[in-house]
């Protein structure tokens, strides 16, 4: 996991007609505007905490109106925003609370997928990661931490966690940890990534990902809950 800052998870927002027409792609418009409504926020368009009219959002993220309506409904199920009928639209503003309750629901789902990647999780990918991390760590040693660091530190934390969610082989729990990230990307805006903060992240990815290799999964959750832990004293300090 990075420690915040500028870097992003980002979705990419497809130009979609108006209606109920799909994209050629086959997407549902719905799922469109969703995505970049979070890209909208992620970029800043949309600052967090912002009051906005439905006109606004269509204006400045060019998403049609009903597939505009339709992925605010979701959003709003989600706890990314509130809908004030005949007033406007109120974008959550991330708090201390926030950073607290995501990253102790992380750690759950997180701590159990662990465990379960030490025991049957794929060892090669893991010693992939292990490499991938020694080589970006010796980057960063060598060159401080660049733009292209930075992409890659992102990459190997989603390879690192997107591999234990998906080795649970689990629908509702890859839906659920994929709106947790959301939250934490909304959470880092604003924070700041330094090269001894990516090294200290890249250090504790390594610890699980050893555990994973010595299929150890009582040191696969103690490496990951310490990892949480850390990650959320980081976030503490932006508030």
């Amino acid at each position: 996991m990075t420690d915040g800052g500028k870097r992003q998870a980002g979705f990419v927002a497809e130009s979609a007609e108006v209606g109920g027409e799909r994209p050629a792609n086959g997407e549902r418009l719905s799922d469109v505007a969703y995505r970049a409504i979070l890209q909208g926020l992620f970029d800043q368009k949309v600052p967090a905490g912002a009051f906005v009219s439905q006109n606004d959002l269509v204006r400045l993220l060019g998403i049609p109106v009903q597939p505009l309506r339709d992925a605010l409904r979701v959003l709003e199920a989600e706890g990314v925003l509130t809908i004030h009928p005949r007033s406007g639209i109120q974008f959550l503003k991330p708090d201390l609370e926030l950073a607290r309750s995501t990253y102790q629901f992380r750690s759950i789902i997180e701590r159990a997928a662990a465990r379960r990647y030490a025991e049957t999780g794929d060892a090669e990918r893991a010693r992939d990661l292990i490499a991938g991390h020694k080589a970006l760590m010796a980057r960063i040693e060598k060159e401080g931490l660049t733009d292209g660091a930075l992409e890659a530190l992102e990459v190997l934390e989603v390879g690192l966690h997107g591999s234990m969610i998906a080795n649970m082989k689990n629908p509702l729990i890859e839906t659920t940890a994929q709106r947790l990230k959301n939250y934490v990307t909304l959470i880092r805006l604003d924070r700041l990534v330094t090269a001894p903060l990516a090294l200290r992240t890249l250090g504790e990815h390594l610890e699980i990902l050893e555990a994973f290799v010595a299929r150890d999964p009582d040191r696969a959750e103690a490496a990951i809950a310490s990892h949480f832990q850390a990650a959320l004293q980081r976030i503490l300090g932006m508030f």
